[in-house]
């Protein structure tokens, strides 16, 4: 899979062998599409907004530190916001799950414990999303934001929201198998706002924002004590680990920052055990917040993790604010 992600986006010919299994997934993918217009699948609508922020390629874009800016936006709005999440990579015992920071990333998926590690605010894990947002109803939340979930397309929404990597764009603009497109281009026309996450090379029918990731601070895996990004708590060369969709971004990130590092790319959701932390010298770990989560119950001293915040450009955040107004 790694083989055929890196010729999606360095320009190989070999890929496009797939378009007629491409053809056959367009197919299938417009097919559902027409079913939901029909009403021959139902879409569940709730009592509350739902805000979905997802993306339109396989892979990290940066979609989780969005959401977990709109949460805390939203409460400061005077919102009680919930998140949905399906929880990719976890299996739960029964569903759904309310999530915490103490819960078992093997139960709930990483980025779920991540999120509510980084707000405090209610998470609802479930494949059947509009379970998971019953639940947070029922808990008292009165709007809802879908970690991921654009092309599940049962959970009804108010809001869609598309993250793009700016740096990876959409690669050769295939679908599925031939490309790393969920759906055709031609969906972005429908969304209500692409974000994209650094600068893109191309244009894109829909409103377009900018995000960028911020280092915020050093998360110490063994005390859970936060240092300043600048008061490096940690000295000379370390071991950078990252289990995301896009380490490269993870990689760069360190070299702005000056960390003399070697890289240890995994795949995206890599189940971590105390033997990928353990190198033959005693220098330190630093790795992703997402990864983090899975690392902390045997983590040692040596080991720790950069928080990254999203940060939006105004303008989205007058749009989110007029779009809200509206509801």
């Amino acid at each position: 899979m790694k083989r055929l992600e890196q010729a999606w986006y360095n320009g190989s010919a070999w890929p496009l062998m797939l378009t007629p299994l491409e053809a056959l997934y367009k197919r299938a993918v417009a097919r559902r599409h027409q079913q939901f217009r029909a009403g021959s699948k139902t879409i569940w609508e709730g009592s509350v907004p739902v805000i979905v922020v997802g993306n339109i390629t396989l892979g990290g874009t940066g979609k989780s530190p969005l959401v977990a800016w709109l949460v805390r936006w939203l409460q400061q709005q005077g919102w009680h916001p919930g998140i949905i999440s399906r929880g990719y990579g976890g299996h739960a015992p029964r569903y759904p799950l309310y999530v915490d920071e103490s819960t078992d990333p093997a139960h709930a998926g990483d980025e779920p414990v991540m999120l509510a590690q980084q707000t405090g605010l209610p998470v609802a894990v479930d494949p059947d999303r509009p379970r998971a947002a019953r639940k947070l109803i029922a808990a008292g939340c009165d709007i809802l934001v879908s970690d991921d979930g654009l092309q599940h397309l049962y959970l009804g929404r108010d809001i869609e929201l598309v993250v793009v990597d700016g740096q990876k764009g959409f690669g050769n603009q295939h679908c599925l198998p031939a490309g790393p497109l969920r759906e055709p281009l031609t969906r972005l026309a429908t969304v209500d706002a692409v974000i994209t996450n650094g600068e893109l090379d191309c244009r894109v029918d829909a409103s377009e924002y900018a995000m960028t990731l911020v280092p915020s601070a050093w998360r110490h895996l063994s005390d859970g004590v936060c240092y300043p990004v600048d008061a490096r708590p940690f000295s000379g060369k370390v071991h950078a680990t990252a289990g995301i969709g896009n380490p490269q971004r993870f990689f760069r990130t360190l070299e702005s920052l000056g960390v003399e590092f070697d890289r240890h790319p995994l795949a995206d959701h890599h189940r971590f055990t105390a033997e990928d932390l353990k190198f033959a010298d005693n220098r330190p770990v630093v790795m992703t917040a997402k990864d983090a989560v899975k690392c902390r119950r045997f983590a040692n001293e040596r080991c720790w993790s950069l928080d990254v915040e999203a940060h939006p450009e105004p303008a989205l955040i007058d749009y989110l604010r007029q779009r809200l107004a509206q509801l």
